[in-house]
């Protein structure tokens, strides 16, 4: 797929279109062949029709999902009290998506939700074949017009046979859960950094624990699923799971990497692996096993600069993507004028930080200084919490629009129509004004560009054990935790007083070692001439 079309249509207005791959087949230990099922041989008018089917027989599926954060778009958090979710918060790529549904709720799993009037208490609005589809052929259409490029995106796709797709469902696979979950922010591993296409059939060099020629685990191996609830959230983070595996095999309650492997996860038959379970409870597992993220051939966005939206080229017309285009194989820019400027990056390396799972989000009512980057949400932890260890994080970093008046961050509606006739979003003025209105925030009638930070934990992409990190990539002064500081790390730190010990202590060892052999040769010697 070229830049173009992965890029420009997929981040203007994403589609959930199956990739193909890792689809999860019907199982041969399934009770229930639904290919059998009269009910499903019937042609259905829509997705809603689809749905009524299944509730016929999955009675109480519909009262699960509705619990569920894929269903609401919110959460609140049991800490910090704060209300979060897609439907709340306001981002650091495409801003917010409580002023753009049309677009952003394209990647709900659920139909209609076009407007506030949406009835989250509808089962039948509920989409059933977006994460259980096993033919590759189901897709999602935007649930209202925006941007021109949406309709571009879909004219050339084949109609959905939806008795066809209902008749073959199955678990869902990695493609399934990576037709949202790896386009988010706009396009394919914009957001996530470690979630992108590559991982649909992954060789083991990529991710150990996907690998399509080894375990091949679907999503759903680590996110368990009990009546529709997913274990693991970026909301609210097991940073520390000091429970391990448990009686008599694997814990299947929680994403975390010692719910399988314990606490002590590597075998204890050396020194080295001793003293490698020694660093579990100071450092997460991610943080050695993934050495970098975005390693799968598909770029990420690092920076995202709205500022610039709305440059011209030189015939006055919109900047498209193969027109702006620079780079060194690893990181490039790219810009186009109704997003603006961006960089991008492969095999990205880690910011490293002390996480305790707990994240703060900064929201729409929360004052900020514009004077320093805002960081969109922060994450807690330090050396001296027990809860924390030592995470990889992806930094993204962007220039967004602000009320300069109230000093608040602020909802856009990007793609407005204004009688019949569509803005683009760097019409600032109007975007800013109907996005506030629409979200019920007050709005002081200015604005600028401030810088913000989002953050965002890696968990994915898990290297082999072969290319987890060496001991001296970060036991250096230049390693990659040198930003790191309130603790003591050998061969990173240095204390005068110990050091100075210590040298004396390895003097004395040496000269003690010189004179117990010099001594040995001298008492050798005299017992020769005796």
């Amino acid at each position: 797929m070229g830049v173009v079309s992965r890029v420009l249509i997929l981040a203007i207005c994403l589609g959930v279109a199956g990739a193909g791959g890792a689809f999860a087949a019907v199982s041969a230990d399934s009770t229930a062949d639904h290919g059998k099922f009269d009910e499903l041989k019937q042609p259905f008018a829509d997705g809603r029709e689809v749905t009524k089917a299944c509730l016929k027989c999955h009675t109480e599926a519909g009262a699960h999902f509705m619990k569920s954060i894929h269903w609401t778009w919110t959460y609140e958090h049991p800490i910090t009290g704060q209300t979060l979710g897609k439907k709340s918060l306001i981002n650091a790529f495409c801003g917010n998506a409580v002023t753009n549904w049309g677009g952003c709720t394209s990647c709900h799993a659920g139909y209609g939700w076009a407007d506030d009037d949406f009835d989250f208490s509808d089962q039948t609005r509920i989409d059933c074949l977006v994460c259980h589809d096993t033919t590759g052929t189901y897709y999602r259409d935007p649930q209202s017009p925006g941007h021109p490029a949406c309709d571009r995106m879909f004219a050339d796709k084949a109609p959905i046979d939806l008795a066809k797709v209902a008749r073959n469902v199955g678990l869902p696979g990695r493609a399934n859960c990576g037709s949202c979950h790896f386009h988010g922010g706009g396009g394919d591993g914009v957001k996530h950094g470690d979630l992108d296409s590559s991982l649909i059939a992954p060789a083991r060099a990529l991710d150990v624990h996907m690998d399509a020629e080894g375990l091949n685990f679907a999503c759903t191996e680590c996110h368990v699923t009990r009546r529709h609830l997913w274990a693991g959230s970026r909301y609210d983070v097991r940073a520390v799971d000091p429970e391990g595996t448990g009686l008599p095999g694997l814990r299947r309650d929680v994403a975390t990497c010692e719910s399988c492997h314990g606490d002590s996860p590597h075998p204890d038959n050396s020194l080295r692996h001793l003293k490698l379970n020694g660093h579990v409870d100071r450092i997460a597992c991610q943080t050695c096993h993934i050495p970098a993220f975005a390693r799968g051939g598909v770029a990420t966005k690092t920076v995202w600069d709205w500022s610039t939206a709305g440059r011209l080229n030189e015939k006055g017309e919109p900047y498209k993507i193969e027109d702006y285009h620079q780079g060194d194989g690893q990181h490039r820019d790219t810009y186009i004028t109704i997003k603006g400027g961006f960089e991008w990056g492969e095999n990205v390396v880690p910011m490293y930080a002390w996480f305790d799972g707990v994240m703060r989000y900064t929201t729409a009512d929360d004052g900020i200084d514009p004077s320093v980057p805002v960081e969109i949400n922060h994450f807690e932890g330090s050396h001296d919490n027990p809860r924390a260890r030592i995470w990889p994080f992806k930094e993204m970093r962007s220039k967004q629009p602000y009320d300069s008046v109230n000093n608040t961050l602020v909802y856009t509606h990007l793609w407005g129509r204004d009688d019949n006739a569509f803005w683009g979003n760097y019409d600032w003025p109007k975007a800013i004004a109907a996005g506030m209105d629409m979200a019920g925030k007050p709005y002081g009638g200015q604005f600028d560009f401030v810088e913000t930070r989002m953050y965002w934990p890696i968990t994915h992409m898990v290297a082999p054990k072969e290319d987890a990190l060496a001991c001296d990539q970060c036991h250096a002064a230049d390693g990659r935790l040198a930003d790191l500081s309130g603790f003591y790390m050998p061969g990173r730190d240095h204390f005068g007083w110990v050091d100075i010990a210590g040298y004396l202590a390895l003097v004395g060892a040496f000269v003690g070692v010189l004179l117990h052999g010099l001594m040995r040769v001298v008492l050798k010697s005299g017992r020769r001439e005796q």
